[in-house]
């Protein structure tokens, strides 16, 4: 059997069809390629390995994706630990926010340590940097956290930040409780994806209230919802981080009764010595930037090599 056509299954039978695996293959191949190459390991193996549509593994297909996943899976793993006993890598997923304002403190401390310590940073969204942490991308990711992780990922909690409601300046209302009296907002809402954690705590805890307000614009980042609202786009919905939210046309309530947001560290597979360095950092910066907020997760012990 071909190696590669093993490793181009793989992602296949992990995403579920070809074409989903070429967005997630970490290098350029088109479809027709991974499909002629799919084609070659079945007429090498002398069966079908699953069926085109729907989607499904066969027999054979299943029997084979476990024998091949955990060496593909551990892989990134793998390489992250060669990294740090070579040359100290630590590839880092965060929203353009954290990056800018509060990753360089957290970073300069850990190079006391790890003094040829090699950054590669990468700004997105929260659904994004799942998909890198699974895919070997990055090694860590700064997350809003409503649920516990899939799979390999592990998580540990920072910091519990409150929700708070961004209205027009000139706007007259005095709290945001005064809202929820009518049961259906038709004011346009601005909001993080309806996929982020923090749109989703929103929304069930309006639910709870038993108001709809539906989302109408989308913002991919905190501070693109408050300068929508700035801009007299809406209202919005925002964690209470003061940089992402302070803005002269914008006036901040809170939202008594909501849920507030857990933002912690996930990463992908047993963290390794240089990633323990760094959950550490995160956890000092976090107790002496937001020591109201802070929440004193202990992260497993290594475990030890076989």
């Amino acid at each position: 059997m071909n190696v590669h056509h093993l490793e181009l299954f793989y992602y296949v039978a992990k995403h579920g069809g070809i074409s989903a695996a070429v967005r997630h293959i970490p290098y350029g191949i088109q479809q027709p390629a991974v499909s002629g190459q799919i084609g070659a390991l079945e007429a090498d193996l002398g069966t079908r390995l699953f069926e085109r549509s729907p989607f499904r593994l066969t027999s054979a297909g299943r029997k084979l994706y476990a024998h091949i996943e955990p060496f593909f899976a551990g892989l990134p793993v793998l390489a992250g630990q060669l990294r740090d006993e070579e040359r100290p890598e630590l590839r880092l997923g965060a929203s353009e926010l954290v990056l800018r304002l509060h990753i360089p403190t957290v970073t300069r401390r850990l190079r006391e340590r790890h003094p040829r310590l090699q950054l590669s940073l990468r700004s997105g969204y929260q659904v994004q940097f799942e998909t890198w942490l699974r895919d070997g991308l990055i090694d860590l990711a700064i997350v809003p956290i409503d649920q516990k992780p899939g799979g390999r990922l592990g998580q540990l909690r920072l910091a519990r930040v409150p929700l708070v409601l961004l209205i027009p300046k000139k706007h007259s209302l005095k709290q945001a409780a005064d809202l929820w009296k009518q049961k259906k907002r038709h004011e346009p809402l601005v909001s993080l994806p309806a996929a982020s954690s923090v749109t989703r705590s929103f929304q069930r805890d309006l639910r709870k209230l038993g108001v709809t307000w539906p989302q109408a614009v989308e913002a991919t980042s905190m501070e693109m919802v408050t300068s929508y609202v700035a801009n007299g786009e809406g209202w919005g919905v925002n964690l209470a981080i003061p940089e992402a939210i302070e803005h002269p046309e914008v006036r901040v309530l809170p939202l008594t009764g909501f849920a507030p947001m857990e933002i912690g560290l996930r990463w992908n597979g047993e963290p390794s010595p240089l990633l323990r360095d760094a959950i550490a950092a995160f956890q000092q910066y976090t107790r002496e930037t937001w020591p109201d907020w802070v929440i004193e997760d202990a992260l497993p012990p290594q475990k030890k090599r076989k």
